[in-house]
């Protein structure tokens, strides 16, 4: 029940909550060209998290090594991607890939949980009727940098990641959990990944006409609370604090936001919505994700690049076959083959992004030189649905963090993914001498 007079409407909460969607997309409008990032000292490191279901196509099929199609050898000038890699050869003096991997969290997963235990090498506890695992690694790392933007993380995909072959969209299909018990979802609508950008309203006017309806609105719910919380029980106080909290979030962003000039970024109208065309589409999640780098609005960012139970085809490459059921390949050369072509479009298409950023200027360098990128799978022979060994690598110069030689760097067998996410963790600043199940380091990355 409402307890005095001067309630807050029920109209006005609805609308806020409909800001607390908005708003820091409102933020998420400073160029890194302007002033403030060209000055300042330290460049602002940028991570993203870029994953691909089914695994690749590996020496672990009964083909054996002359079926490998992944596997870099080598390091420095010596350093040779894999067939599947190939397209980022311009850059490969950023690239360090890792044999041997192992996501022990993973096994006997098939697809439903998969997605979720690459970024916290954490078996969930299938059997609680909530969600139940760990932080992922995205979200520790954003709780760490992306409180200094307005959106501390950003989670997409090129499709809808609710999918019967996984599950059915169950709570292990995201890739990212804010805390043990809070996954997150990822949005798959172009649309709505520009409007939690860049706020609400198609065009720059639009936005700026609700950027400043939504300064009022804030004003008004925090001032018009001041004087009923001193009248509430124990139990709606609790309840009207939770939602202040989150209130101040907003309020947060906005203000950056309001620091923010965009006016030397090109910020296009905001798209109509999913598109009908999958390549158009995976090109404009990765533009998006881009541009928020580029805008410093958001640091962290994870992106499904097609969901772990797609039935997608891929004729633009010359595959009609889905990729879900051609992935069960049982050692086919033929269906072998078009595993490889749609592995390597993939990686093309996070190749042309990683162009993009190194196009990108960010104060002293560009944003691949201030980006740490894992690309890969949490997955490995995706006939077995097996986990050992994983196909993952690293790009990035990470703000001077990361070692500038191209490598492929042959762990000790079965190494934990932990060991990967840890070292990424102490690579950023974070304190910590344990992250999953991870006995230890990367040396030399």
């Amino acid at each position: 029940m409402f307890i005095t007079k001067k309630h807050i409407p029920r109209r006005a909460v609805l609308k806020a909550a409909g800001v607390t969607l908005g708003l820091p997309f409102l933020d998420a409008m400073v160029p890194a060209c302007t002033a403030q990032a060209q000055t300042a000292a330290v460049p602002k490191l940028r991570t993203g998290f870029f994953y691909l279901p089914h695994g690749a196509i590996m020496y672990n099929t009964s083909h054996g090594p002359a079926m490998d199609k992944w596997t870099s050898i080598g390091a420095g000038a010596d350093f040779k991607l894999g067939q599947i890699l190939s397209s980022l050869e311009p850059y490969k003096k950023y690239v360090s890939s890792f044999g041997n991997l192992e996501n022990a969290a993973t096994a006997g997963s098939v697809h439903a949980f998969t997605p979720a235990t690459w970024l916290s090498a954490t078996r969930p506890d299938t059997g609680s009727a909530r969600a139940h695992m760990a932080t992922t690694l995205d979200q520790v790392i954003a709780k760490i940098i992306g409180q200094e933007t307005p959106l501390p993380s950003l989670e997409v995909a090129s499709e809808t990641i609710v999918q019967s072959a996984a599950g059915g969209g169950g709570n292990y299909t995201t890739l990212s959990f804010r805390d043990a018990e809070s996954p997150l979802p990822m949005e798959h609508n172009p649309r709505k990944v520009f409007l939690q950008l860049f706020g609400e309203g198609d065009t720059p006017q639009e936005r700026a006409s609700i950027g400043r309806e939504t300064d009022s609105l804030l004003d008004l719910i925090l001032d018009g609370t001041k004087a009923m919380q001193r009248d509430l029980g124990s139990s709606d106080k609790a309840s009207l604090d939770a939602y202040l909290e989150s209130v101040r979030e907003i309020e947060r962003r906005t203000k950056k936001a309001e620091a923010k000039d965009l006016s030397a970024m090109k910020v296009p109208d905001a798209p109509v919505g999913d598109l009908d065309s999958f390549p158009e589409q995976v090109k404009l999640m990765f533009d998006l994700i881009a541009l928020a780098y580029q805008a410093d609005l958001t640091r962290v960012a994870s992106y499904i690049m097609v969901a772990e139970g797609t039935n997608r085809t891929y004729n633009h490459i010359g595959v009609p076959d889905s990729f879900h059921p051609v992935s069960h390949h049982a050692n086919d050369i033929e269906r072998l083959n078009k595993l490889v072509k749609i592995q390597t479009w993939h990686t093309e298409k996070f190749a042309e992004f990683v162009t993009k950023l190194a196009a990108t200027p960010d104060g002293p360098g560009t944003l691949l030189d201030h980006a740490i990128l894992m690309y890969g799978s949490n997955m490995s022979n995706s006939d077995l649905h097996n986990n050992y060994p994983e196909p993952n690598i690293l790009v990035g110069g990470g703000a001077g963090r990361m070692k500038l030689v191209g490598q492929h760097v042959v762990l000790p067998e079965r190494t934990p993914i932990a060991n990967l996410h840890l070292t990424l963790l102490q690579k950023i600043g974070v304190e910590r001498d344990k992250f999953g199940d991870s006995t230890g380091t990367i040396a030399n990355v």
